[in-house]
Formats: structure tokens, C-alpha cells, sequence
């Protein structure tokens, strides 16, 4: 299992393990919700896979992964992501034109990918969805706001893919090296669904060549007032 961050040059292991350290003594005197085993598997110890295994990942577990995403919080139960998995090489070839000269190994490598995207009409599900108010009539009115709904609950949603799928035992490769207007083109027009970013998901075949690159301690990233 090796899901999580990108491999930086020239580091030791010095950050990494500084990261991870800090990671488990923030969590030691805090009661937790879950074994302290799941918070290595989802967190300190996942990395992105730099190679993968030859072993498909089953439909079934596809279906199971989506169970759990689907559940995830969105504003209004908007629900705006739309996930569509590239199982068979085929289909991942037809990806290969849209694809930076930098993630054109690592995916056609890769059991499967998913295209993460939103659809812009997310609001027409709102009277199902949302039934507690006439919530549709915020969105079809005012095209700037359900724009920026369907891409901050997508991306919302396309996190709790990259969590789940590590929960489930996958590891994962998220990806934005790549042309939206041809993915769009080539995966999406029938639908009309809009194409955020890429993720492959497999099984990791060894540790990634680099450590872990540091992070930003909490005095830089927060602010508590």
C-alpha cells in the first residue's frame, strides 16, 4: 500500500521522517475515531506510486468504492462529481493524446484511471437531492454560482475518491498534466460532464525512488484566532 505525496529530488529521509513523527505525536493524546493502523494506511505512510502491479481492480470493488464517496458532504447535497473509469487499455489509449509527455507511462502503466469530473447541470438532481427547498432555481438562475459549486464540491468529492480508494486497500495517483478540452472531447460531449483532474488507482509495485517531500508545519498553513 503506497498511496500520497509527490517524490521530490534530492531529499534524505530526514523530512519524511520529520512529517511522519510529527504526524502520530499531533494524534497521541487526542482520543481517535479510528485505529491509529488506518491513520498510517490513509495518511502518514501512503506515498503516489511511481510503478503499479499487473492486477486489475475489480467492478466490485469500483462499486464499493463509490458507495463510501457518495456519501461524503457537499454544499446543498449537490453531489455535482461525475467519475468515469478507464478500465481496459483501449480506453486509456484513447486518453494517451490528452496526456502531458509526463504522465503518459504512469497511465497507460496503470490498471485503471479515472477522468474526475462535474456535470454543470448538477442542479437538475436538486429536487431529488435536496427536497427541503426549491434549491434548483439558485443554480439554473445564476451560471457563475453553479459553476463555482459543481468545482469546489467536485474537487471535494474527487478527495474523498483518493481517501476511500486508499481505505479500500488501492493506491493512488492523482493527476492535472493534461488537455481538459480533449478529454471533454474524447470521453465526455454525450454527456455533457466537465473533466477536473485524472487519478490513477491501482496496487503499488514497490516504494517510490524518492523520500517524502517535506510539508508546511502548522504555524505556516494555519491560523488559529
Amino acid at each position: 500500500m503506497q498511496p500520497g505525496s509527490e517524490p521530490a529530488e534530492g531529499l534524505t529521509g530526514t523530512a519524511r521522517a520529520g512529517d511522519e513523527h510529527h504526524a502520530r505525536a499531533a494524534v497521541a493524546d487526542v482520543p481517535a475515531g479510528v485505529p491509529d493502523a488506518v491513520l498510517e494506511q490513509v495518511f502518514r505512510q501512503a506515498r503516489t506510486p511511481e510503478r503499479w502491479r499487473d492486477l486489475p481492480v475489480p467492478e466490485t470493488l469500483l462499486h464499493a468504492l463509490y458507495e463510501l464517496v457518495k456519501l461524503g458532504p457537499t454544499s446543498g447535497n449537490c453531489s455535482p462529481a461525475r467519475f468515469v473509469f478507464l478500465a481496459s487499455r483501449d480506453s486509456r489509449e484513447r486518453l494517451r493524446p490528452a496526456l502531458s509527455s509526463g504522465n503518459v507511462e504512469r497511465t497507460m502503466s496503470a490498471p485503471l484511471t479515472v477522468i474526475v469530473a462535474q456535470d454543470p447541470l448538477f442542479y437538475e438532481q436538486l429536487p431529488r437531492l435536496y427536497p427541503q427547498v426549491e434549491a434548483r432555481s439558485w443554480f439554473a438562475a445564476d451560471i457563475v454560482l453553479a459553476e463555482e459549486t459543481a468545482s469546489r464540491n467536485g474537487s471535494l468529492q474527487g478527495g474523498y475518491l483518493i481517501l476511500a480508494a486508499r481505505m479500500l486497500g488501492l493506491d493512488a495517483a492523482p493527476m492535472s498534466g493534461f488537455d481538459n478540452d480533449k478529454v471533454d472531447e474524447i470521453f465526455l460531449s454525450g454527456q455533457g460532464w466537465r473533466s477536473n483532474f485524472l487519478l490513477n488507482l491501482g496496487y503499488a509495485d514497490g516504494e517510490p525512488s524518492h523520500p517524502r517531500a517535506p510539508r508546511l508545519a502548522f504555524d505556516e498553513a494555519c491560523l488559529l484566532l
